[in-house]
């Protein structure tokens, strides 16, 4: 009878294998992303792995989607071989973390799985308001002077990317809810996520628009705010 330390390797495997593959990860990236679904199985189980493979599928999908139209615009695009190591970490890298800390922490495993929720909810969000809105977004303009920008810009958002980046971080919700019941977390989660998702055009368009810092920091900083957003309303 399969044990689920067993049944985890096994998943880890067939992602690895599907990853490199299909040429959506780096084979350095595929490895790296096996670690963290380790730790982050560590913090929250299959719910975490659960939260962490729809994650994957949904940026996937929405990267791959209507990639002509973005490269009309300038859109920076997945690189042929696949995301990097330092994508996995840019978006799962504080799930990670989180996971870590439950094992040196488990009396506050409640708390670091809902940060560790917000993160993923954070980093699908933005994911899909910046591939799918740049898309289906009708009008753009930047985050901070709310004057009309050219689309695909760092820090310029529109209406329909940002819906569409709450229902990203809504599903990461309902996929926490499945494994750990419904409660008002749930909500905090949802918003935890938008926060993250938000907070990382302000980033665009102050520090990543002047080259102060890269996108892979801009993305771990917008999880890492979204946990820190969940942190506080676990204390409200």
């Amino acid at each position: 009878m399969f044990n689920s330390n067993i049944l985890l390797a096994l998943i880890v495997i067939a992602g690895i294998t599907y990853s490199v593959t299909a040429k959506k990860l780096t084979f350095a990236a595929a490895l790296t992303g096996g670690l963290v679904a380790y730790l982050v199985f560590a913090g929250a189980r299959f719910t975490g792995i659960a939260m962490m493979t729809t994650f994957f599928i949904l940026a996937s999908a929405a990267t791959s989607w209507q990639v002509h139209i973005k490269e009309s615009f300038n859109i920076e695009a997945e690189h042929k071989s696949g995301r990097t190591s330092g994508q996995v970490l840019a978006n799962a890298g504080v799930a990670a973390i989180t996971g870590i800390l439950v094992l040196f922490y488990p009396q506050l495993r409640h708390l670091l799985v809902l940060m560790m929720a917000a993160g993923f909810a954070s980093a699908t969000g933005d994911t899909l308001s910046s591939e799918l809105g740049t898309v289906y977004g009708r009008r753009f303009f930047n985050i901070i002077s709310l004057k009309p920008e050219q689309r695909g810009l760092d820090g310029v958002i529109s209406l329909e990317g940002t819906l569409i980046g709450i229902a990203g971080s809504c599903i990461i919700a309902v996929i926490y809810a499945i494994g750990f019941g419904w409660e008002l977390n749930v909500i905090w989660i949802v918003v935890a996520g938008t926060a993250g998702n938000l907070s990382d055009s302000v980033l665009g368009a102050l520090l990543e628009r002047k080259n102060i810092i890269g996108n892979n920091v801009v993305n771990f900083l917008n999880t890492l705010i979204a946990a820190l957003v969940m942190l506080l309303f676990y204390f409200i």
